[in-house]
C-alpha cells in the first residue's frame, strides 16, 4: 500500500465514468484525503467539456491533481488539455501513471471508466498521486508545452 501525504483531488467525471469516480473517491477520501468533487452526479446523460474544464479550472485554483474520468478518456483529457496549464494524460496502467507525473508533470490523470477494472483503477491513482516530477531533462519539454 503506498502511503500519500495529505493533499486535495479534484475529481470530474461524465456519466460513463460515473461508477468508476464514486469508487475512487471513497478509496481516496479512506486514505484521508481532501476530495472536491465538481461532478457530475448520475448516470444521467451530460456533455463533458464543460465539466472537465470547471475540473481543469478547480486543479489550477487549488494548485492540485486531478483525476478526470469518462468511457475512455480520451475526450476527457482532449477538453482538460484546453486549458491554459493544464497537462492531462490518459492513463491505462501503473508505468502510464508514473511516467504522466514522472516525465510529463501532468497535474490531471484521465481514466477510461468503461474501459480500467476498479481495483486497477485504484493502483493507477495511487501511482499517480504519489509520484513527483523528476525536473532535470523533462523541464524543458514541459515549459515547451506552456508555450505553445
Amino acid at each position: 500500500m503506498v502511503v500519500m501525504e495529505k493533499q486535495r483531488v479534484v475529481f470530474a467525471t461524465d456519466h460513463a465514468g460515473f461508477p468508476l469516480k464514486e469508487t475512487l473517491k471513497a478509496y481516496v477520501t479512506s486514505k484521508g484525503m481532501d476530495v472536491t468533487d465538481l461532478g457530475t452526479f448520475s448516470e444521467d446523460a451530460v456533455d463533458y467539456p464543460p465539466v472537465m474544464r470547471k475540473g481543469a479550472a478547480a486543479v489550477l485554483e487549488y494548485g492540485c491533481l486531478g483525476v478526470f474520468l469518462g468511457g475512455s478518456g480520451n475526450g476527457e483529457a482532449m477538453a482538460a488539455n484546453k486549458v491554459r496549464g493544464i497537462r492531462a494524460a490518459v492513463v491505462w496502467s501503473e508505468e502510464s501513471a508514473r511516467l504522466a507525473r514522472a516525465h510529463n508533470d501532468a497535474n490531471v490523470m484521465c481514466l477510461g471508466g468503461r474501459l480500467i477494472a476498479p481495483e486497477d483503477a485504484k493502483q493507477f491513482v495511487d501511482v499517480f498521486l504519489s509520484t513527483k516530477f523528476e525536473g532535470g531533462r523533462h523541464v524543458k519539454r514541459v515549459n515547451d508545452l506552456e508555450d505553445a
